[in-house]
């Protein structure tokens, strides 16, 4: 049930996935909902109040972001609590992937009011289904850090993992991230780059990371808008690999200058070069 609730009995939090690119994949029920719950939860009023005024919702807005969720949390469950219902909503796709929200949502079933997801877009499913790699077993990564040193470090770490990998990232940063993700991973790993997912200029690439990196680097094109990347994960046997590559390399390391220590461990053993590098 949405809207009020009798006297003593909470309210529901809606969890509702809009469009991320199509207005048409805002579902009936999701309009449903947002007509008639008390208030919705936003990260951007403003983009979240165009995307209602284009159905003709007219229900009040609370801006719920990064920076204030903290602080507003106890009063969205105080208004729950009273029997309101509320719709907790994010810029685009599905809330809390990638996106604020969970301390509302943990707030809210810890006080024993029902929390009830309404699905619809989500950007990291919707180009797993559409790359063409092992879709039974994934990870979701969300954006990499901005960072150089940073970034390389958690692909180092992520090097010899064996499920899927979705990423996140800006147009700012994907040149650069495809450049580490095909350095530390190898440049000959499958990936699939989604980008501008259900808009006009959408496009899907794949093949190689070196291939994408060296397509994305000469199109301008293709960096602009927002990118999904899809990553195959490494063979059953990279773990081993690795293993066997650091204890290679910390063997030549010993001898010889870490760069050339590196190359020839992984020469030898086949793991990644960027993966022994430093370890």
């Amino acid at each position: 049930m949405v809207g009020p609730q009798p006297s003593g009995v909470p309210g529901t939090l809606h969890v509702v996935a809009t469009p991320i690119g199509n207005l048409g994949d805002l579902s009936p029920r999701a309009q449903e909902v947002l007509r008639a719950v008390s208030a919705i939860c936003a990260e951007d009023t403003r983009r979240s109040g165009q995307l209602l005024a284009h159905f003709g919702i007219d229900t009040a807005l609370v801006a719920l972001h990064e920076h204030n969720e903290d602080a507003l949390a106890a009063r969205i469950v105080q208004r729950l609590l009273a029997g309101e219902s509320l719709a907790l909503v994010s810029d685009a796709g599905t809330p809390l992937v990638s996106d604020p929200g969970y301390r509302v949502v943990r707030a809210a079933r810890a006080a024993g009011v029902k929390v009830s997801p309404v699905p619809g877009a989500c950007a990291a499913i919707a180009a797993l289904s559409v790359a063409g790699l092992a879709s039974d077993r994934f990870v979701f990564e969300g954006f990499l850090p901005a960072k150089a040193a940073g970034r390389r470090e958690r692909l180092q770490q992520l090097a010899g993992e064996t499920r899927t990998l979705v990423f996140y990232e800006s147009s700012h940063r994907i040149v650069e991230s495809l450049g580490d993700l095909r350095d530390v991973f190898g440049s000959e790993r499958p990936a699939v780059l989604a980008r501008e997912i259900t808009k006009l200029f959408e496009t899907v690439l794949d093949g190689s990371l070196a291939r994408l990196h060296a397509r994305v680097e000469a199109d301008a094109d293709q960096r602009k808008g927002e990118f999904v990347l899809v990553v195959q994960g490494a063979d059953e046997d990279a773990d081993a690999r690795i293993g066997d590559g650091r204890r290679v390399y910390a063997l030549l390391n010993a001898h010889l200058p870490p760069s050339t220590a590196a190359k020839l461990a992984a020469e030898i053993t086949g793991a990644p070069r960027k993966a022994l590098y430093g370890s």
